[in-house]
């Protein structure tokens, strides 16, 4: 499973010029599930998103995770995460998990995100969205948590 972490003074995701996910401070999370991903890898990339130390303390030092300065998560699927351009010039994708089971572990990541933290807003599996964002630093994290890990 990958991730990219961008930590935002906001963040939105807007379809068909409708907003479906806003917040505030927080992360903005594009997640992909890879091929052999499981919910493992999903609880295990959570766990790291939650307690992560990329928000500032009172003496301006990354110190404090999302849940310490009560952040929200805006979390988007993502399966270009997984592209591989090292064949051409164009991404292969093959390396994401098929769609079905793609869907199913974001849907088990945001369920599981919703019980352990306040404030989760999604985008849409699948949908063609335009992600709004004010990356605050900037700060952008790439994580990726493997199949047997």
């Amino acid at each position: 499973m990958k991730a990219l972490l961008q930590r935002v003074t906001e963040a939105r995701v807007v379809i068909a010029g409708a907003t479906v996910g806003h917040i505030g401070p927080g992360l903005l999370v594009l997640v992909c599930a890879e091929r052999g991903d499981g919910e493992a890898q999903a609880d295990k990339m959570l766990a790291k998103i939650l307690k992560l130390r990329i928000f500032s303390d009172d003496l301006g030092k990354m110190n404090c995770s999302v849940q310490d300065v009560g952040g929200g998560l805006l979390v988007v699927s993502q399966f270009t995460l997984a592209a591989d351009a090292s064949g051409g010039n164009r991404p292969s994708f093959t390396g994401a998990a098929p769609p079905d089971e793609g869907r199913r572990l974001y849907d088990y990541f945001v369920a599981r995100a919703r019980l352990l933290h306040p404030v989760v807003q999604t985008g849409v599996f699948g949908a063609d969205m335009q992600v709004h964002l004010v990356n605050d630093g900037p700060v952008t994290i790439p994580l990726r948590m493997d199949p047997g890990t």
